[in-house]
Parts: C-alpha cells; sequence; structure tokens
C-alpha cells in the first residue's frame, strides 16, 4: 500500500496589490517553500491575472503558477489555450490552469456563468488545442488551432466545485479540483465522496486528482482578531452550495449575506456583507486562530485526504498579511 502524498501548501494572490508587490510575494512563495502561486482572474476589482502570472513566472524557478479561477466566458477558447501553451513554455512547464464557471468576473459585468456541460466542452478544446489539433467553433464549420505550437503541450487542468455536478466533472476529467468546501471535516468528507465516486465512474481514483482545499486564513494569538479578517472571504463562500446540516443561525445569516453581496466587494475585509459572518460559519468556512490552532486543523485536513492546502491569507496590513504567509509555510 502506497503512502499518502504529503500535504502541500498553496498560496492565493489575488491581484489586488500592485504587480511589483505581487512580483515580491511570488519570491518570497517560493522561498518559503510553497509549492503553487494561484492567482484570482476578475478583471473589474484586481489587476489582470495573466499578466501577474508571467511576471511571476520570470521571477520564480521552481513554484507552479496557476489561476484559481479563470473562466471560458471572458477570452474565447483560442486565446485562453495560447495564452497557457505560452505561460507553459515561459514557466518551463511550471502552470496549472484552474477553471470555474465564472463568478464575480462576470458578476461585475452582467454576464452569464457558463453550464457544467459548457466548461466540460471547454476543457476538452482545450486539451485538442494543446496537442496541436484543430477544433470547430461551436455552432459553425470553421475550425481553428495553435498554428505555432512547436509540439504538444501538457498543461494541467484543476476544476473549482462545491456542487455536486461540479465535483463529479472534476472526477470525471481533472487533472486537479479546488474544493469550495469551507474547512468543515464533514464538509470535506463529502465532497471527497462525490469527487471519489465520479473518478471511479470513469476508471479513475482519488490517488490521480490533486485535491486543493481552499481556505480563508488568519493566524493571530487572539481568536476574534483571526476571525474578523477572514469574514469577507467566508461571506463569499456561503453564497455557494453548503455540503453540512446548518443550524436555524447559520442559515439566515447565509440568506442575509446572499441577499446583500456586493460583487464589487468581492472578499473585501470591512465590507457590509461581511459584517454578516457569523463565528460559527468562520470556524466552519476558514482557517483563523493561533499557530497551533491552525497546525492542529490543518493536521486533520490532512488525514481526510486533502493534498494541498490553498490559503488566502488575510490581515490588518500588508505587513501582518506576510506574516501570516510566513507563518502558515511553518507549520
Amino acid at each position: 500500500m502506497s503512502s499518502p502524498r504529503p500535504l502541500a501548501k498553496g498560496l492565493s494572490l489575488y491581484p489586488s496589490r500592485p504587480v511589483q508587490e505581487t512580483r515580491r510575494l511570488a519570491c518570497l512563495a517560493e522561498e518559503l517553500g510553497y509549492s503553487h502561486l494561484w492567482f484570482g482572474d476578475s478583471q473589474n476589482i484586481w489587476r489582470e491575472a495573466y499578466t501577474s502570472m508571467a511576471a511571476s513566472a520570470v521571477d520564480t524557478s521552481r513554484i507552479t503558477i496557476g489561476t484559481a479561477v479563470t473562466n471560458g466566458v471572458t477570452r474565447h477558447r483560442s486565446v485562453v489555450a495560447s495564452s497557457w501553451s505560452t505561460l507553459h513554455e515561459l514557466a518551463g512547464g511550471r502552470v496549472a490552469a484552474g477553471f470555474g464557471v465564472g463568478d464575480s468576473a462576470l458578476h461585475t459585468m452582467g454576464a452569464t456563468p457558463m453550464k457544467v456541460a459548457e466548461l466540460e466542452h471547454l476543457v476538452g478544446d482545450l486539451r485538442t488545442l494543446w496537442q496541436g489539433r484543430e477544433v470547430r467553433a461551436p455552432g459553425g464549420e470553421s475550425g481553428y488551432r495553435l498554428a505555432y505550437l512547436p509540439e504538444p503541450v501538457e498543461v494541467p487542468v484543476y476544476i473549482a466545485a462545491s456542487g455536486p455536478r461540479l465535483l463529479e466533472l472534476a472526477g470525471r476529467v481533472a487533472d486537479g479540483v479546488i474544493l469550495l468546501v469551507g474547512t468543515d471535516s464533514d464538509a470535506v468528507s463529502s465532497a471527497l465522496a462525490v469527487l471519489g465516486e465520479a473518478a471511479a465512474e470513469a476508471g479513475r481514483s482519488l490517488s490521480d486528482i490533486d485535491i486543493v482545499l481552499w481556505a480563508p486564513t488568519a493566524i493571530d494569538d487572539d481568536p476574534d482578531r483571526a476571525r474578523d479578517r477572514v469574514r469577507a472571504h467566508v461571506s463569499r463562500t456561503v453564497l455557494r452550495p453548503i455540503r453540512v446540516d446548518l443550524s436555524e443561525r447559520e442559515l439566515a445569516a447565509i440568506e442575509a449575506i446572499r441577499k446583500h453581496y456586493d460583487y464589487y466587494d468581492h472578499m473585501v475585509p470591512g465590507s457590509d456583507h461581511s459584517r454578516l459572518v457569523i463565528d460559527e460559519l468562520v470556524d466552519r468556512f476558514a482557517l483563523a486562530g493561533s499557530r497551533a490552532e491552525v497546525g492542529d486543523r490543518l493536521k486533520h485536513l490532512e488525514g481526510l485526504g486533502v493534498t494541498q492546502v490553498g490559503i488566502i491569507p488575510f490581515g490588518e496590513s500588508n505587513d501582518s498579511i506576510d506574516q501570516v504567509i510566513r507563518d502558515f509555510s511553518g507549520l
């Protein structure tokens, strides 16, 4: 029986800081031993993701660079395929293409998210294009290909998932999954069960899939301060399907968050909707507490079968966020 994979640590840098700061943090993450550097792609509220990834690729040599996540709506799939093949070349293969059906990138401009079937078709087309083969435009007779490719490229595809249909899609076709289900052990186990069943039906197993658990994270000896820092991201998480039974108090809080959520304040600390997040939801959907407390929860998550924890670090200042990045790397 093979031994479990050691738990990797990923760092998410939503590109809200100037690009030069992002480059510095990319180098810091690599220096501290993070395996992955993830970027959000939401053109109306953050700096451009592919530019930020390219800059980070030039400055680093070991860390894998990816999106968590991009979508197939704001860019034509030929543009997406070409961007990733070029990043693959620039970074020496250190890339991971994370996709979702579309969230703030679409909501902030009134666009409609993809259907799950459309995302599956997108993944298939991208892999065809990366092999240098032609794909047909949906509903048309014209085709296109990446004519410049010197040889096929292998770009790992990750799918962000919380509900059963996206978990099933990830189980069938993805190289990795980004779990948006919180840090509650029952929720994680439930998601992994769906993922594993779909993988088995496709002739695969969970060991074929890199399982990334997405976790807003704040480390502070004062638990109230730590909780306050991650409320903004928790408010974003509970917009999605919830995989555990909740109390009436929790359900009422989630209903209020969903009613008042403003995508232009997406994950912004202190936003109106973040103030609606109660402590019970923070404990279910984030890692917030002292180094020892976060470390204990990390060990528990590893025992569930997660292979990577991708943190979104929160603090009261850039310096305190940097300290969370440093503290988490040592756990």
